[in-house]
């Protein structure tokens, strides 16, 4: 949903968005697997991909996400700041520090 907003309504460019995964992978063909699938939802090319950060897997925790998660990013000031404003205006409230 976030993607959506931010590409149809926003206008962001596919090419300015860069991912950043978290997972836990036993190897490398694992860890392959949970990039493949965060582009491939997500409709962005393998040059989108940041570094993926691989947690080591603990024994005492069982209810993990298979595929990790995901951090969607965009490095653009006036966008945070548009986005921030507009949050502002449909909550009714005013925090001057988040515009920059």
């Amino acid at each position: 949903m976030f993607m959506s907003f931010l590409c149809e309504e926003l206008g962001v460019r596919r090419e300015a968005i860069k991912l950043k995964i978290v997972c836990h992978a036993q190897n490398d063909d694992e860890c392959r697997r949970i990039e493949e699938y965060w582009l491939n939802l997500l409709h962005l090319p393998p040059a989108n991909l940041g570094k993926t950060f691989v947690k080591p897997t603990s024994t005492k925790v069982h209810n993990h996400l298979p595929n990790g998660v995901c951090m969607v990013r965009v490095y653009d000031t006036a966008l945070v700041s548009h986005i921030f404003g507009a949050i502002q205006e449909y909550g009714g409230f005013e925090n001057p520090e988040w515009l920059f």
